[in-house]
């Protein structure tokens, strides 16, 4: 029992760091890539799917994605997708290659990208501790219908507390990564 909650509260807790990462994967940090575009969808014969779905998104240099649709009469619609998408980014499509450069960050694009990563990183540490809450919660439940003793219910919450806060340093350290990224020139 305490076992089986312990395992649910380190997978749910894994979800909220791998979340987060994937969050941080949206933040531009200047150097083209292909995850920028991950959120950005495309109308493909009346159906909103995934850029990646229609065409291969690669590096073309340290400042530029290349985009090449599968289907010709793609490009006009992914060139718009990518400018609708609320990334700051204006694709150029050259034949049926668009090329997307990556403009550069000035100081207050990169504090305000550091700002928005350290809101992730709460999150995720809400998240975190939300999972904790529960865990301790089932624990207590078990203590209270006598399942288990008073011993067990204090290693379990130890336990669970270690778990914690070994994800919340993994927490910090991906956004200390981040940010240490986004000041990069």
């Amino acid at each position: 029992m305490i076992n089986d909650i312990k395992k649910d509260a380190q997978s749910r807790m894994k979800k909220s760091l791998e979340a987060l990462h994937g969050n941080f994967n949206k933040i531009r940090t200047g150097r083209a890539h292909p995850s920028i575009l991950d959120a950005v969808t495309v109308d493909y014969y009346g159906a909103q799917v995934p850029i990646q779905q229609v065409a291969s998104v690669n590096v073309e240099d340290a400042r530029t994605l290349a985009v090449v649709p599968w289907e010709q009469g793609m490009v006009g619609k992914i060139e718009k997708a990518i400018m609708t998408a609320d990334l700051g980014l204006n694709p150029a499509s050259a034949g049926n290659v668009i090329r997307v450069p990556m403009p550069m960050l000035t100081e207050d694009t990169r504090k305000g990208y550091i700002k928005q990563a350290r809101s992730e990183a709460e999150h995720a540490r809400v998240a975190v501790r939300n999972v904790r809450r529960d865990a301790n919660g089932d624990i207590k439940s078990l203590l209270k219908e006598k399942e288990i003793s008073e011993d067990e219910h204090h290693q379990a919450e130890d336990a669970v507390q270690k778990l914690t806060d070994q994800i919340i340093a993994e927490i910090d350290k991906a956004l200390e990564s981040k940010e240490h990224d986004l000041m990069q020139v």
